[in-house]
């Protein structure tokens, strides 16, 4: 079977993807890579493609998708299948690149819990019973990872170039899914990303925010299982 690469969002690692891994590990070799040792989406690219397997299905969450598709760039032939989920194919607005410094300079004196608890957290979830149990995983992931990574991550997004000419190119079975109510990544991007993709699904998950792994487990975990074996 294809071997699956699971990238996460900013300041997330393999527990975002926990209940799909459970789901899926005993029909597909999966891997979750690390996205914070370098300030750069293309560092990240090649620091990954130096560990993955030769050819695999690759899906990205949010900044995890930002850097799946610099991957799916650097090195088509790599990539069976591509899922993007709760993500933008878009360089980053200059309106989002001028939060980024407090942001950074936040976190390098010391307070990573408040940028994540004020600015980051609330804009994952929308209103639902999973809600405090899905924001205190993300703030223990957080916390977990560090400073280091979040200021890494925080530049490598703000630097980031545009890939709408990266997804044209490709003709493999892509999905693209997103939460009905994501306010970081609505639902036209993904529309734009479904246009560009010439083999795509397109997989909108009613009541969903932008972690839908965690908030639709089960919905998202049937998504990618077509994706993988249609």
């Amino acid at each position: 079977m294809t071997p699956i690469v699971f990238l996460p969002g900013m300041m997330c690692d393999a527990r975002l993807f926990a209940p799909q891994i459970a789901a899926l590990s005993g029909r597909h070799p999966v891997t979750t890579m690390p996205l914070g040792n370098a300030a750069s989406m293309g560092q990240l690219a090649r620091g990954i493609l130096a560990v993955a397997p030769p050819r695999f299905a690759l899906a990205g969450l949010s900044m995890g998708g930002i850097l799946a598709m610099e991957i799916l760039r650097q090195a088509p032939d790599r990539v069976a299948r591509l899922a993007l989920l709760d993500t933008n194919p878009r360089a980053e607005l200059d309106a989002v690149k001028a939060r980024r410094a407090p942001q950074i300079e936040a976190v390098r004196a010391g307070r990573l819990q408040e940028v994540m608890a004020e600015a980051m957290i609330p804009n994952y979830c929308t209103d639902s019973p999973r809600r405090p149990q899905i924001e205190a995983l993300c703030m223990a992931m957080a916390m977990d990872l560090g400073p280091q990574v979040f200021i890494n991550q925080s530049i490598a997004l703000r630097d980031r170039p545009d890939q709408q000419e990266t997804l044209r190119a490709f003709d493999g079975p892509a999905l693209v899914l997103c939460g009905r109510q994501d306010r970081l990544c609505p639902v036209e991007r993904h529309e734009l990303m479904h246009g560009l993709l010439k083999n795509s699904r397109l997989e909108i998950i009613e009541t969903a925010g932008h972690l839908p792994t965690l908030d639709h487990p089960e919905r998202t975990t049937a998504a990618l299982t077509r994706w993988l074996e249609d």
